[in-house]
C-alpha cells in the first residue's frame, strides 16, 4: 500500500554479512535473521512459526521492553486474503458469480463502460486505479501524521478513486495491484449479505477458527495489546521517528484494514490452504496464477513466491500468503505444501532503507530455505514485492 511520496527503491548493494550466517547449534537462524534487520534500523520485529516465536529489538522506543510474540498488529494487505476467501464462499453458495460483472451486483458505483468480473477484482486484473489521488489522500510524508483520524465511507472512498481516474488497461488485458479493488469487494460481500463486513468476517472466519486477536476495526483508531508500536521517519532530522500505532484505516476498509496475531494468521492460512475453508474447485482457482514479476504470481487473493526464482533460495521452494504495507506495520504470512507457516511483523513499513526493507524479510526466507549468501557483493532484491 504503500504511498507516491515514498521513493521505492528495490535493490542495495550488500556485502555477504546481510544475509545471516549461523553455526549449527548457535542461534536460530529466524532469530539470526531479526536480529539483523534490527541492526539494519528497524525498531522491532516479531516472528511466529510452529516451532519458533521470536521476537528482536523493542516494542516502544520510549521505554525499554521487547515486543510481545503475542500482540496484535495492523496485517494491511494480508487484509485482501481474508476478503478473498469471503467473496469465494459466496460464490460457493451460488450468491455471486465469478466471472459475473459486477456493474451487475452493484449497479452505478462504477462510472466505466468496460464490464469487469469479480474474478479480475481479485485478481488484479481489473485496471481499476490502485488507490485515491495524492490530494483525497496524503499527499506528503507530514500528512501521514497529521490525517491519521479521517474517516471515509465505504462508497466514498470508492467513487473518489474511480471518478476522478480512468481504467489503468481494458480489463483482462493486464495486471496492476488496487486497493479500490478490494475495496469494492468489501463493498460487494456486504451488499449481498446485507451485513457489516466486519461482522460476515466474525461469522465466516474468526469465530469458526476462533481467530481472538482478528478483526476489522473500522473507525476505532487504538490498537489493543500491540505486539509492538509502528514508527514512520516522516520529517526531516533531527526530529526522531513517528508513532503512528493509533490510526483510523477506514480509507482501506476492504483492502487492508485489519489487525491480527502472528498465531491467528498461521492458523487461518493452515485452515485455508487445507480445504477447510473453499471447496476444493475454488480452493483450485484461488491457486491459478498470473504473473506479477520478479519470481511472483497472484491468484484469487493469494500470493505464490518461487523463492528460488525471487533470488532468495538455492533450490525451487514455492511458498503461498500475501504481504501487507502499512505506515508503521509491514507484514509477511507465508505458508508451504508441506505445512510449514511463518508471520513477521517489522515495525517501520514505508520509510525503512533498503537494507532494512531486505533484512525484514529474511526471516521469512529463514523458515523455508538457508537464503543465499553472495560470495561477492551484489544487488540483492527482497524477494517479495511491496504491496
Amino acid at each position: 500500500m504503500r504511498r507516491s511520496f515514498v521513493a521505492i527503491v528495490c535493490a542495495a548493494m550488500l556485502s555477504a554479512t546481510a544475509f545471516p550466517a549461523v553455526a549449527a547449534g548457535k542461534t536460530d537462524p529466524r532469530q539470526a535473521a531479526m536480529d539483523a534487520a534490527i541492526a539494519a534500523g528497524i525498531p522491532g520485529m516479531v516472528a511466529v512459526a510452529d516451532d519458533f516465536r521470536g521476537v528482536s529489538g523493542v516494542a516502544s522506543i520510549e521505554r525499554p521492553g521487547k515486543p510481545d510474540v503475542s500482540g496484535r498488529w495492523r496485517i494491511a494487505s494480508v487484509s485482501k486474503v481474508f476478503v478473498a476467501t469471503l467473496v469465494l464462499q459466496l460464490v460457493a453458495e451460488k450468491r455471486v458469480g465469478l466471472d459475473e460483472p459486477v456493474q451487475r451486483l452493484l449497479p452505478g458505483l462504477l462510472p466505466y463502460p468496460e464490464p469487469i468480473t469479480v474474478r479480475q477484482l481479485l485478481q488484479h486484473t481489473s485496471g481499476l486505479p490502485r488507490d485515491l489521488l495524492p490530494e483525497d489522500t496524503w499527499s506528503s510524508p507530514a500528512e501521514v501524521d497529521t490525517e491519521r483520524f479521517e474517516h471515509f465511507d465505504s462508497d466514498e472512498m470508492i467513487r473518489l478513486s474511480v471518478t476522478k481516474q480512468p481504467l489503468q488497461f481494458k480489463p483482462g488485458t493486464g495486471w496492476a495491484y488496487s486497493n479500490t479493488g478490494y475495496n469494492v469487494l468489501g463493498l460487494l460481500v456486504e451488499k449481498t449479505t446485507r451485513k457489516p463486513l466486519e461482522r460476515v468476517l466474525a461469522e465466516r472466519i474468526t469465530g469458526p477458527l476462533h481467530l481472538r486477536d482478528t478483526s476489522l476495526p473500522r473507525d476505532f483508531p487504538f490498537l489493543i495489546r500491540p505486539a509492538a508500536r509502528g514508527y514512520e521517519q516522516l520529517y526531516d532530522a533531527p526530529r526522531g521517528l513517528t508513532d503512528l500505532t493509533t490510526y483510523n484505516y477506514t480509507r482501506y476498509f476492504g483492502a487492508g484494514g485489519m489487525v491480527s496475531s502472528g498465531k491467528d494468521l498461521n492458523r487461518f492460512f493452515e485452515a485455508l490452504l487445507g480445504g477447510r475453508l473453499l471447496p476444493a474447485d475454488l480452493l483450485k482457482q484461488m491457486k491459478t496464477t498470473v504473473p506479477m514479476g520478479g519470481g511472483s504470481e497472484y491468484g484469487l487473493g493469494l500470493m505464490k513466491v518461487n523463492l528460488k526464482t525471487a533470488g532468495a533460495c538455492a533450490e525451487d521452494h514455492v511458498v503461498w500468503g500475501h504481504g501487507g504495507d502499512l505506515p508503521g506495520f509491514n507484514t509477511l504470512s507465508f505458508h508451504d505444501d508441506a505445512g510449514k507457516d511463518i508471520s513477521t511483523l517489522a515495525t517501520v513499513d514505508l520509510t525503512a532503507s533498503p537494507e532494512a526493507d531486505l533484512k525484514r524479510q529474511l526471516p521469512m526466507v529463514s523458515e523455508f530455505c538457508t537464503p543465499v549468501v553472495p560470495s561477492t557483493r551484489a544487488v540483492a532484491q527482497a524477494p517479495v514485492p511491496s504491496l
